[in-house]
Order: structure tokens, then C-alpha cells, then sequence
């Protein structure tokens, strides 16, 4: 699934496409994408004459500002949203488009089907509608995520780090890729409690969340299988990665193969050498000279 630096790089592209295009028309080519309202018909109608006037991100949805209400859209697993024009074929994976004023068209494409758009009305709020955005916890590169909040989240959890990483209450955005990036560059064993990290290493995580997200950010998000922007370019921050989908690779740092275990139903890459299980004094060993 994208997560924050994919989302957000897509959110720059529409901005920088999209902003006071007007959408002549939509059309709905798979009507369970639509999630509000009931029906898709409904959903075109209220979408078609309105001018787009910004795009903004929460966690890993996005949501535009339209002239009366907004669109708000989750891309899910294989979700895509391509800046094309009008005459470019269509995918058999296009679920909905919208032609805008000047022969282009924004086309949401998504092959395993599980992306959603939401219609908002003007008078609605967009929690009552979306409902997972009612509990989103703090954005990781806003002001509000400070390493103080960031411990009163962790402090009384008894649940495994990386669980507590990929909880959307807890921290907005962050997925299994960045999660486990954020964890090599801390020092953090992917199993150790929440309740057992030291003030310092709650304090070397939340420094490296932020740095690998915005790593992610520069190199345009991670493609490893269906991520695209909105040029139809991938992301290549994978090749930057550390430890995510480098099984049995050699560690940057130390040499250690990277291994791989499953927590939640979700894999979990590490390094045993730089992540060791039990609590060290030692944070974040050597990982800064991973930074580039």
C-alpha cells in the first residue's frame, strides 16, 4: 500500500497539474469504488462543473478541495491516479475518470479493485464521511509530532514496536516500509515493547521516522510493485532502503545478513546485529552512516 511519501508525492503532482482545472465530466467504470454516496450516478453529478482548487493528504488518503465539498480518495493497495489526456487509451484497470476544461483527464486506475473515492458535501464534515480519518493519530512531519507525544503514545504499550509503528492512531502514514527503515536507523529490534524503550531511543526513533520519511520524500516514495506518480514515473527510494525486502542481503553497516520474520501477519526486515532483541545502553550504533 502507498504510504506517506508516496501519497504526498502524488498530492505535489495534482497540485501542480490540476489546481483550477474545471471537471466537465466523470464517469464511474466500476461502481464499488464509490464509497459515499450510495450511488455512483450521484456521485458524478455532484463531482461535474466543479473546479478543483486544492489537494491536500492525511495519512495516506487524499483529499481535494473542490468549489462545493471535496473528493476524497484512498489508494488502497494498487491504487493510481495518472495526469493523461483525453486521447490516450484507456487501461482495462481505469475505475473512474474525470475530464477536465482542456482535453486532459485525471484517471483513478487500480487493478486489485480495492481503492475507494468518497464524494463530501459542503455541508459535511470529512470525519463523518471518512470515518478512519475521525482517528488518525499525529502527522510525523508536522509540528504536533514531537518526541513527547510520540513517548506518551508508547509509554503504557506492551504490544511489539513495529505494531505500534503501522497503527494509524498512533502515527499518520507510516507503512511497513518505513516502518522497518525507521527501526534499522534507531537501533530497534522490531519485537522490542513499546513500554521498554528509554527516553533516548524513543527520542533516536522519532528523529529517524522523520528522516526516512523525508528520504522517501526526495528519491519520490518506494516502487517495489504498482506505484507510479501522477507521470506514470516510479519511485525509487528502494534503492536507498537498508534493510525493506534486502532478506539475506548484507547489512550496510555491519555486514550481518538482513533477516526477515513475520509479526502480525506482516514482514518485518532487520538487522540482528544493529537490532538487537534485548535493551542495549547503545542507541542507534553506526546507522548515521547510512544517511545517504
Amino acid at each position: 500500500m502507498p504510504e506517506l511519501p508516496e501519497v504526498e508525492t502524488i498530492r505535489r503532482g495534482l497540485a501542480t497539474s490540476t489546481i483550477d482545472r474545471r471537471i466537465e465530466e466523470c464517469e464511474v467504470l466500476l461502481p464499488r469504488t464509490i464509497a459515499f454516496p450510495d450511488s455512483s450516478i450521484i456521485f458524478c453529478a455532484n463531482i461535474k462543473q466543479q473546479t478543483i482548487h486544492a489537494w491536500h493528504r492525511r495519512g495516506k488518503y487524499l483529499y481535494c478541495q473542490l468549489s462545493r465539498g471535496y473528493l476524497v480518495i484512498h489508494l488502497r493497495m494498487t491504487g493510481q491516479l495518472k495526469w493523461d489526456c483525453q486521447d490516450q487509451p484507456i487501461s482495462s484497470h481505469t475505475r473512474v475518470r474525470f475530464w477536465c476544461d482542456d482535453r486532459t483527464e485525471l484517471r483513478f486506475d487500480d487493478q486489485r479493485t480495492f481503492g475507494r473515492l468518497w464524494w463530501v458535501p459542503p455541508d459535511r464534515a470529512l470525519t463523518s464521511i471518512v470515518n478512519a480519518l475521525q482517528t488518525m493519530g499525529a502527522e510525523p512531519l508536522e509540528p504536533d509530532f514531537t518526541i513527547s507525544y510520540l513517548q506518551d503514545k508508547l509509554k503504557n504499550k506492551k504490544q511489539p514496536i513495529k505494531n505500534a509503528l503501522l497503527d494509524q492512531r498512533i502515527v499518520a502514514g507510516i507503512g511497513n516500509i518505513y516502518a522497518d527503515e525507521s527501526l534499522f536507523r534507531a537501533g530497534l529490534h522490531p519485537l522490542r515493547s513499546c513500554h521498554s524503550l528509554s527516553l533516548a531511543e524513543i527520542k533516536e526513533l522519532h528523529r529517524s521516522i522523520v528522516y526516512v520519511l523525508q528520504e522517501g520524500l526526495k528519491y519520490g516514495g518506494t516502487t517495489f510493485s504498482s506505484y507510479v506518480n501522477t507521470n506514470g514515473n516510479k519511485g525509487n527510494y528502494l534503492d536507498e532502503a537498508a534493510v525493506f525486502r534486502r532478506t539475506g542481503k548484507e547489512c550496510k553497516i555491519c555486514g550481518d545478513q538482513i533477516q526477515r520474520l513475520k509479526i502480525a501477519g506482516r514482514s518485518s526486515h532487520f538487522c540482528g546485529t544493529c537490532q538487537p532483541k534485548e535493551k542495549t545502553e547503545a542507541v542507534s550504533q553506526g546507522n548515521d552512516t547510512n544517511a545517504n
